[in-house]
């Protein structure tokens, strides 16, 4: 997909993930981002994953276990609004989730294959979306947004993290 989605395609909640990523085909994007995680990551011992920069913030283990959960969340409203449903999907707290998912006690290894897999199935969904099925519109969190929205919000919350990463953990 090539266009990038207009500000009333999503909730002004979601603009700062949409600004951090280029023009250019969304499904390009996210397989070489993905393959530039991974490459970032793979080499770090388990040890060191447990790394957090300030107490109450995530290990680098619970930032990959993060990014997993809120693909698979952003893909499941991406299938079903592309499928036409028409229910709001509810919103999700993230902190809840990485807590209760204890990524702390997974291996680095098996996080990074979780990655892979939820960011294969993402990819594999946006390629065989019908051209018409891009812009279709529900509601998710209390907000609009579009199926091209929510493959743009995954691609920007991975740079998100990824960066936050970068600077402050590695």
């Amino acid at each position: 997909m090539l266009l990038r989605p207009e500000k009333n395609d999503y909730h002004t909640y979601y603009q700062s993930y949409i600004e951090q990523i280029p023009e250019g085909d969304l499904i390009v994007l996210l397989a070489e981002q993905h393959k530039n995680t991974i490459s970032l990551l793979e080499n770090l011992s388990d040890e060191k994953a447990l790394y957090q920069y300030a107490p109450e913030k995530w290990t680098i283990k619970e930032v990959i276990g993060h990014i997993a959960d809120t693909e698979r969340i952003m893909a499941y409203r991406l299938l079903g609004i592309s499928r036409g449903e028409q229910q709001e999907f509810p919103g999700y707290d993230d902190e809840s989730y990485v807590q209760n998912a204890q990524f702390n006690e997974v291996s680095l290894t098996e996080l990074l294959e979780n990655l892979k897999a939820v960011r294969l199935a993402t990819i594999t969904l946006l390629r065989g979306l019908h051209q018409d099925a891009w812009a279709h519109r529900g509601r998710a969190n209390g907000g609009p947004v579009t199926v091209l929205a929510l493959a743009a919000i995954i691609a920007g919350h991975e740079r998100h993290h990824v960066r936050i990463l970068e600077e402050r953990y590695l």
